[in-house]
């Protein structure tokens, strides 16, 4: 292992019938997704890492070891910040009292973010005299959040830190989760559920189940890679990085990916920065030629790599640019694969009808 991986293998029951078992690595930088159904080990996972929860194996961050068959690290000695479901402010203290706690915690020999730099990331200025309870839930998460950075974690955990906020909430808070992947060298392990959080937020990604690692690495390729377990959801998505080519007069912005330009609404996009695109599998439909007459804006000339099953009745196709890297999905019916004659190898052209801007990178 190298000094720029954290590298968790854990091995241990919980209750009668549940085995843990994993063994992964993720990078010393940017979001790993710990993702996967209830009860498939996520948050026991994140419990050990922090040193809440004791199971046999190792959990090493960068050069460190945390545990392993002769160490064992308690919390205290822990450079984590957690960020839990539920906010879990003092309920005596005001948001600034909330956040210095945080600092008094801290290392004194470690400073990572000040108590300044945090309440501009968070936009917490206006709130910092408030009491818990006059805030919203998704004010008392971003607080939350703030406190654990200013205990200067090497490694930030964050339990589905959005599970516990309605819809609104979510779509408030989930802006200050990516500016922390912008604005932050601390790498984040995020447990979650909920796919459109990992299409958002994450860089990586751990997919597990029954206790056990499904697969692991870059989301992009996990994503795209043949035989995708995911790729047979029906909210499957590809998440391609790319650059703003130009935004034209009419707020049609073109989007350079791995060579290929597709066309989307450019609203508050500027040429040149970097971003983040979601294609829905189920917004590519495949033609044979390219139609002439569309208000389809997109029709790429694309490669068949992979036609997996996803059902009786549909196919989920695997699709590069002619010439790229970037990898996508097509969610046909199976009559039209089987009336298009699909098969790997052929080159055919993707309409896609929706191209969504996920986040300014």
């Amino acid at each position: 292992m190298t000094g720029g991986e954290i590298a968790v293998r854990l091995t241990g029951r919980l209750g009668p019938r549940f085995v843990l078992d994993v063994d992964f690595r993720a990078p010393m930088r940017g979001i790993t997704a710990l993702f996967g159904p209830s009860g498939c080990g996520k948050t026991s996972i994140l419990r050990a890492v922090a040193g809440l929860h004791v199971f046999s194996g190792s959990v090493r961050v960068g050069e460190d070891v945390w545990q392993d068959g002769r160490t064992f690290r308690p919390v205290h000695r822990r450079p984590i910040g957690y960020v839990f479901q539920e906010a879990s402010l003092f309920a005596h203290l005001n948001v600034f009292r909330n956040l210095t706690y945080g600092l008094r915690r801290a290392p004194k020999d470690r400073s990572v973010i000040g108590l300044g730099e945090v309440v501009d990331l968070l936009r917490l200025g206006p709130l910092i005299e408030r009491m818990p309870t006059h805030l919203s839930g998704g004010e008392r998460q971003r607080v939350a959040i703030g406190r654990a950075l200013l205990a200067q974690p090497r490694l930030l955990l964050m339990d589905e830190p959005l599970a516990a906020l309605d819809r609104m909430a979510r779509d408030e808070i989930l802006p200050y989760l990516e500016a922390l992947h912008a604005g932050l060298k601390i790498p984040i392990l995020l447990v979650t559920h909920d796919m459109a959080e990992v299409e958002r937020l994450a860089d990586h990604i751990v997919l597990l189940h029954e206790g056990r690692v499904v697969t692991a690495g870059p989301l992009d390729t996990v994503l795209s890679e043949p035989g995708s377990v995911l790729a047979v959801r029906r909210d499957f998505a590809a998440i391609l990085s790319g650059r703003v080519r130009m935004v034209e007069g009419d707020g049609i912005a073109t989007i350079d990916i791995d060579g290929a330009a597709l066309l989307t609404l450019g609203q508050g996009l500027a040429a040149g920065s970097a971003v983040r695109v979601r294609i829905a599998a189920g917004d590519v439909s495949l033609s044979r030629s390219p139609s002439t007459q569309s208000s389809i804006l997109n029709a790429l000339p694309v490669e068949i790599l992979a036609v997996d099953e996803s059902g009786p009745h549909e196919r989920s196709i695997l699709l590069r640019t002619h010439g790229g890297a970037a990898g996508f999905r097509a969610r046909i019916s199976a009559r039209s694969a089987d009336a298009l004659g699909l098969a790997v190898g052929d080159r055919v052209h993707a309409q896609i009808k929706s191209v969504s801007i996920v986040a300014n990178r």
